[in-house]
């Protein structure tokens, strides 16, 4: 009896202890419940997180520079899917000293964004919408920044391109007329231009020059890095977990259509048409003389820049093997 109450004992203590071994790392995401922004709600779903003694603690944000702000100002260990073209201007402003760095691709290629209008409007492609006319982004330096002002090039249109936040925010102006193009992300207003209320004008995917390259990253702050490595390349192979779990296991589809509040068949169209899991991949930046170029053209550099210029910017934590 002796033998087994300390047998009992000592497992107690060794479960304990795992329990206060857990590391804690706090994480911002842009746009709740969006499917790239699900990967760590992936992860608490499938115990990867758990398996991996990481604890987790999830910020909420619009995305573009509040994200960044958040690592930068070193309130979050990592800060998840920011446009690189703000990431690397920023670093080029600030150089070494600037707090954070590239730990990992986040979407590569332009994929799950598109612009529309309410269906009573006369713009059929961003080509119609000339001088005048505003279309929308979520904020300077994100991706949506990047893929718009592309795709008003290769259309040769004038139109004004305008910071409006979330895909909620780009919803209401644009349904209130006080945007003539909004800007969204799957699943959201999918629905409504399956029943004929709204009309897609462009799709992120049209913007070809941006196809192999790597549009948002994860970073992670300095000082994290420094003390907290080993947690955050345990974090970023769980995200790999999460992402293979999400493209296999139907509760992933579950999930993102509760959070979106659309139905299971939504969703998974969302994922089937827009979210190949090739974008996905974490491991490589891809394509960076191409975004460097274009943080130029779009003035996020005030000079050009080498590769090699901004190579201390980049600093990738884990790659899957293939």
């Amino acid at each position: 009896m002796k033998k087994w109450i300390a047998a009992v004992a000592v497992l107690v203590v060794a479960g304990a202890s795992a329990a206060q071994a857990a590391e804690k790392l706090k994480v911002a995401i842009p746009q709740k419940g969006f499917w790239d922004s699900s990967w760590v709600e992936f992860g608490e779903a499938a115990g990867f997180f758990k398996e991996a003694g990481l604890e987790i603690e999830v910020f909420y944000t619009e995305g573009g520079a509040q994200t960044i702000a958040t690592v930068a100002s070193g309130s979050v260990d990592i800060a998840m899917s920011n446009g690189i073209l703000g990431a690397i201007g920023a670093y080029a402003k600030g150089g070494d000293a600037t707090p954070y760095r590239i730990i990992s691709a986040e979407m590569t290629g332009a994929h799950e964004l598109f612009w529309w209008v309410k269906a009573d409007s006369p713009i059929k492609t961003l080509k119609d919408a000339g001088e005048g006319k505003t279309v929308a982004f979520s904020s300077p330096g994100s991706s949506s920044n990047l893929i718009l002002l592309t795709l008003l090039k290769q259309a040769g249109s004038k139109a004004k391109p305008t910071p409006v936040g979330g895909a909620p925010a780009s919803y209401t102006q644009t349904m209130t007329g006080q945007i003539d193009v909004g800007w969204s992300v799957v699943p959201f207003a999918l629905q409504d231009v399956n029943d004929g209320k709204a009309r897609i004008v462009a799709k992120a995917r049209e913007a070809t020059e941006l196809l192999n390259q790597t549009i948002r990253a994860n970073l992670a702050n300095v000082n994290s890095l420094k003390t907290k490595r080993e947690a955050i390349t345990k974090f970023m192979q769980v995200i790999q977990k999460s992402i293979d779990w999400g493209y296999s296991n139907p509760q992933a589809i579950e999930i993102f259509a509760r959070n979106m509040k659309v139905s299971n068949a939504i969703a998974k169209q969302a994922v089937d048409e827009f979210y190949p899991k090739s974008a996905m991949q974490i491991g490589e930046i891809k394509d960076l003389d191409r975004s460097l170029k274009d943080a130029l053209d779009y003035k996020f550099l005030t000079a050009p820049k080498t590769a090699k210029d901004i190579a201390g910017l980049i600093d990738i934590v884990y790659k899957p093997s293939k």
